[in-house]
């Protein structure tokens, strides 16, 4: 054979490797498939948001792998320091999915998967920026529970790779949501963990959400993508899947409104307060103490949550009108008032100032730009700062008259 037609039959060799190579690659691309991973609520107080990540089937017969945004390292030299500052840092991982599972199958929290309707290059695409961002170098990022978190990760992956369909569908309706409904209902099992969301939110967690906003929550994000279209009409979610049984009690469905229950709570602390305070005043004050040491130490704790921390939905709140720091100033005067001795005057300074914080924050919810969603705070201790102010005025009363 000559020289010539042995490099025509060397490249005709190649070339063949090559189509076939790209066949085999063209045929696994179009066999991949994406999913969603969406965890249900677990006991946990981090797990009662629920939990997802993007699964990437490649459809050649090797195991799915799940990119799981919500993994966070407990070991970090400086963990709880950010934890309370409000700066985690959470990373993206990437396992396979039947490793993710397990441990959701242990601690009997349902999973379910919706099948996605991508093209070959979206699919391909969104595959090879997961694993680009997976990498150690790329895997950390600084998590907000509200705005970026594992949610919203996902969330903002499959718009990316669908062109921003994600964000067009949703963005434009709204079910009335806030960050506030959403975190106080989910945390319900828990009430210590739901009061705490409910007193601790400002102002700025009472904005009604889009579509779009909710999805930091996964079982909403969920729900919105069985409602989404391609541009051609087709649906975006072509097939649902049932991985694991939920074998937990069912989230909350509704954000309950206690307002009743809080003005008849309020109304009772107060009447019961002016009725012990003329048979048993020492228990009066005792009950005073505790309830000012808390308020004190829970305005503390809002303030350093709006002047020393990152947590930007609890900055300016208006329980701060509630439960103020000041309140810490009246202990010494309770303490004299449980050894069966007057106060003092600057007590009487610091109460009388505290019931008009607690009336100014109730008079001021008329106001247009106090749009902070604490009424049921207001009704429970309102009365309660007025019965305890009226309790200790009438003790004082004997004293001035008798000067």
């Amino acid at each position: 054979m000559s020289p010539a037609a042995e490099a025509r039959m060397c490249a005709a060799r190649w070339m063949l490797g090559l189509v076939l190579a790209l066949s085999a690659l063209t045929e696994a691309v179009a066999g991949m498939r994406i999913g969603v991973l969406t965890m249900q609520p677990g006991e946990v107080f981090f797990e009662r948001f629920g939990h997802n990540a993007i699964v990437v089937d490649p459809g050649d017969g090797r195991e799915p792998t799940s990119f799981n945004f919500g993994y966070f390292d407990p070991e970090e030299p400086d963990f709880v320091a950010r934890f309370i500052a409000g700066t985690m840092r959470y990373r993206l991982v990437a396992l396979p999915m039947s490793v993710d599972l397990a441990q959701y199958q242990r601690s009997g929290r349902g999973v379910s998967v919706q099948w996605l309707a991508l093209d070959a290059a979206e699919a391909s695409a969104l595959a090879a920026m997961l694993e680009v961002n997976a990498r150690p170098e790329n895997a950390v990022y600084d998590y907000r529970y509200f705005t970026d978190n594992c949610s919203t990760r996902v969330r903002d992956a499959l718009d990316a790779a669908t062109g921003g369909l994600l964000q067009r569908r949703l963005s434009a309706s709204s079910q009335g949501n806030t960050h506030r409904t959403e975190a106080v209902r989910l945390a319900l099992p828990a009430p210590w963990m739901a009061a705490g969301f409910h007193l601790g939110l400002a102002a700025k967690a009472d904005r009604p959400l889009s579509r779009w906003d909710e999805s930091f929550i996964p079982m909403r994000l969920a729900e919105a993508l069985d409602g989404v279209r391609r541009d051609d009409g087709r649906a975006l979610v072509t097939a649902s899947e049932v991985l694991l049984p939920h074998r937990l009690a069912a989230e909350p469905a509704e954000f309950p409104l206690l307002r009743i229950e809080a003005m008849l709570l309020g109304g009772a602390l107060a009447f019961g307060v002016l009725w012990l305070g003329r048979r048993a005043p020492r228990t009066v004050a005792a009950f005073a103490g505790a309830f000012w040491l808390v308020a004190g130490l829970a305005g503390c704790t809002l303030m350093f949550l709006w002047f020393g921390s990152g947590h930007d939905f609890a900055w300016r709140n208006e329980n701060l009108f509630l439960l103020s720091p000041l309140a810490l100033v009246l202990l010494p005067g309770a303490v004299r008032a449980i050894r069966g001795r007057p106060p003092g005057r600057v007590f009487q300074i610091a109460l009388t100032l505290l019931l008009l914080l607690a009336a100014a924050g109730a008079f001021l919810k008329l106001m247009p730009f106090m749009r902070q969603e604490n009424v049921e705070w207001v009704f429970l201790l309102l009365p309660l700062h007025w019965a305890l102010a009226r309790h200790f005025r009438r003790l004082a009363e004997p004293l001035r008259g008798g000067r």
